[in-house]
């Protein structure tokens, strides 16, 4: 670990278990971390204890200093976080940063975003990458600017999505990448060896300089970026006119959290997790069939989802073989 990185003051922003794994991995590295910033302490649960975010939990059981402000331009938090003469400030999995605050150090605010930006700007990269069904996903770290997701481009790492990867999958080992990535940005950073590039000549270079735009799984040029959007419950609802790999695909994007759902008789079921099977159904879209033992499938236009990991309304998350043994149709 080189002195520059050891002198470099920083200040690190995140809440949940994703940014610890990124916190964790400076900590080991050396980094001088000055202060640690998060979420305030929320009820929760049928008791409503205090709940605490798992960044606080890592930093109290290491001595870090906390900060957990209310909101971000109270005046006090200013004053406390201007004291702490941060040089750097790090964002993995926080909230939106006013000015005041992503433009306090000399150095800057880098944020660590889990997509090869400028694809897929937004808030769950993540599941949307999965539902699209991409192949290749990573991470970016970048220079936060006024514009959501913008900023220039600092390093960028990418890895496969498997076929049957859900979301947690993806979501488990991008930590794992992004961390690495982040002590790695945060040493050039020190150093003085990256060249900060804007997102603009990103999307120029995807398609060979002519400034139109490109998908980052190789779309024709002039194709429109794909952004990742807040997911909604509406977009949770399985719709069973689509093709069985985009069915499939919206399961896997959508689990473990929030779930995509349909119906069984009635009644509200989430499916976590599926297999495709490819053949001309014999029933109409969205039907479902049953030995009653050992499968339960939904038709598709073009063959059939079976269900193999669900959550029937009022009943907890089972295999389909658990389910079937209790359910009667």
């Amino acid at each position: 670990m080189s002195d520059l990185l050891k002198d470099t003051r920083i200040v690190f922003m995140g809440t949940p278990e994703f940014a610890v794994a990124s916190l964790d991995a400076l900590v080991k590295a050396g980094a001088r971390i000055v202060g640690v910033v998060t979420a305030p302490d929320k009820p929760a649960g049928r008791g409503m204890k205090m709940n605490e975010s798992a960044v606080k939990k890592y930093a109290v059981e290491h001595g870090l200093h906390l900060l957990q402000p209310v909101k971000l331009k109270d005046p006090a938090f200013l004053e406390e976080l201007r004291a702490l003469q941060a040089d750097l400030q790090i964002v993995v999995a926080f909230r939106m940063l006013p000015e005041v605050v992503w433009n306090m150090p000399p150095k800057g605010t880098v944020n660590l975003h889990g997509s090869l930006l400028p694809q897929y700007r937004g808030a769950a990269p993540i599941n949307w990458a999965v539902i699209n069904g991409e192949k290749v996903t990573g991470v970016t770290t970048f220079k936060l600017q006024q514009e959501i997701d913008t900023g220039h481009i600092l390093l960028q790492d990418s890895f496969p999505i498997g076929e049957d990867d859900n979301a947690g999958d993806v979501h488990d080992y991008m930590k794992e990448v992004g961390a690495r990535l982040l002590v790695k940005t945060v040493e050039g950073l020190a150093a003085g060896t990256i060249a900060e590039k804007p997102q603009d000549e990103v999307v120029s270079d995807l398609n060979g300089g002519n400034g139109a735009v490109a998908n980052v799984d190789g779309g024709k040029a002039g194709a429109a970026l794909r952004h990742a959007p807040k997911i909604f419950t509406e977009t949770t609802k399985i719709d069973w006119n689509k093709t069985v790999y985009e069915v499939h695909n919206l399961i896997r994007g959508l689990s473990p959290y929030p779930g995509a759902y349909s119906y069984l008789q009635d009644k509200t079921l989430k499916i976590y997790r599926s297999k495709k099977e490819i053949a001309p159904p014999t029933i109409p879209p969205g039907t479902a069939d049953t030995n009653g033992k050992t499968y339960l499938k939904f038709a598709c236009p073009d063959g059939y989802i079976h269900v193999l990991d669900i959550q029937l309304e009022g009943k907890k998350r089972m295999t389909i073989e658990d389910f079937l043994r209790g359910y009667r149709f």
